[in-house]
């Protein structure tokens, strides 16, 4: 027994001996440095920083370079830190409208108060293979203008003036703490928005698709669309007021939506919001519409079945640690578990057999006759039979190494 405690040990040293080896990768290669992915793959970083509810680059950059670039395991590595560090106050809820944008565009106004600034972004490229970034030459710096003083007011707040879109009511109601709480539904739109801002972008990026293509009926137009800086503060209840103590990156959309009104509502426009850190456009777009999906019950509209109105759905899957945890662990022994299913197959096997040839059963063999005896043993010395022994070996390996 501690012959197969040892064995088991010295394989997993093993193995995470040769991870850190293909980690390192050929080391005629220079190391990639953290301050490099922080830099140089911040996007990553960013969703890392998203899912893993920590805002913390250095530290999204470090999880990235030890999972070898898998963003969920890196997401797992953030998250399972994050229930170490102490919480010792709360912020103030951060004011976008004083955001200072890199990026702020409108698809329904294109003479948007304030301007729109297109920033770092794919959107206008040609989507080629750019060969030269092989030379690993220097980049030009980009043109700057000085920033803007006065703040940047929110687009949607225009069509507030005439009454044309759903006002936002505002509560000092606390809302509840997913990362402190497990989920419990119904949730109230708080607590669905705190799930789809740390939930998986590939999972809310579908989920959104589907909106678009008619699940749910959810024809949406990107009101505006912010990435920016934003200024943290925490009240000192020693001092009587708040101070700032530090700024994060952030990404804001607003979605427009038509309504025809319902039986509760009039006509007018509705929102979907999507907030996430750092620069992820493409999950703050998709939150704002699967957002606007799950709205369908306080605006009275029907449900109409569709995967993104269906709440416990959407929240129940959208964490992709909670869903590789339970996807992957079907990867590791279950050999107690399969031998008793292999036994209960041999069983059915047996009595479908016997229920087709009741001559050939044990009660219609009475002299037992080789020849019958033969046909009913089902076992015989097939493959599966081979693994009977294997399995047993290994079930003793498996649970004297638990």
């Amino acid at each position: 027994m501690y012959v197969a405690v040892k064995g088991g040990e010295r394989a997993i040293d093993n193995a995470h001996a040769w991870l850190a080896e293909a980690r390192r990768g050929d080391r005629a290669v220079p190391e990639l440095s953290t301050d490099q992915i922080r830099e140089q793959m911040a996007l990553a970083v960013n969703r890392v920083m998203a899912e893993g509810s920590l805002y913390d680059p250095d530290l999204a950059a470090l999880a990235l370079k030890q999972a070898r670039g898998d963003m969920v395991e890196a997401v797992f590595l953030i998250r399972a830190y994050r229930t170490t560090l102490p919480r010792f106050g709360a912020a103030r809820p951060v004011d976008t409208g004083a955001m200072a944008c890199d990026r702020r565009i409108s698809a329904t106004f294109k003479d948007a108060p304030g301007g729109q600034v297109l920033g770092p972004t794919f959107d206008y490229t040609h989507r080629l293979l750019d060969f030269a970034l092989l030379a690993e030459g220097d980049v030009a710096p980009a043109p700057t203008a000085p920033p803007r003083a006065e703040a940047t007011p929110h687009i949607t707040s225009f069509l507030n003036h005439d009454g044309l879109i759903q006002p936002e009511v505002p509560s000092d109601a606390t809302p509840p703490d997913l990362t402190r709480e497990p989920l419990e539904l119904p949730a109230d739109r708080a607590l669905r928005l705190q799930a789809l801002a740390r939930g998986d972008e590939g999972f809310v990026l579908g989920l959104a698709y589907s909106t678009q293509r008619g699940y749910g009926r959810n024809h949406a137009f990107v009101g505006e669309l912010r990435i920016g800086q934003v200024a943290v503060e925490m009240d000192i209840p020693e001092l009587g007021f708040s101070i700032e103590i530090g700024s994060v990156e952030l990404t804001e959309c607003e979605t427009v939506n038509q309504f025809q009104g319902s039986k509760t509502q009039p006509p007018q426009f509705t929102r979907g919001y999507g907030l996430v850190f750092g620069q992820s456009e493409r999950k703050a777009i998709s939150m704002a519409l699967v957002d606007r999906a799950l709205r369908w019950q306080e605006l009275g509209e029907d449900d109409s079945g569709a995967p993104a109105q269906d709440a416990e759905f959407v929240l129940s899957h959208c964490d992709n640690i909670q869903a590789s945890g339970f996807l992957e662990h079907i990867k590791l022994p279950h050999y107690v578990d399969f031998q008793a299913e292999l036994e209960l197959v041999r069983r059915l096997r047996a009595e479908a057999e016997s229920a087709a040839n009741p001559a050939a059963s044990p009660a219609a063999n009475p002299a037992g006759d080789p020849a019958l005896q033969s046909q009913t043993n089902v076992r015989g010395a097939g493959p599966l039979d081979d693994l009977e022994a294997p399995l047993s070996a290994r079930n003793t390996t498996s649970e004297a190494a638990q």
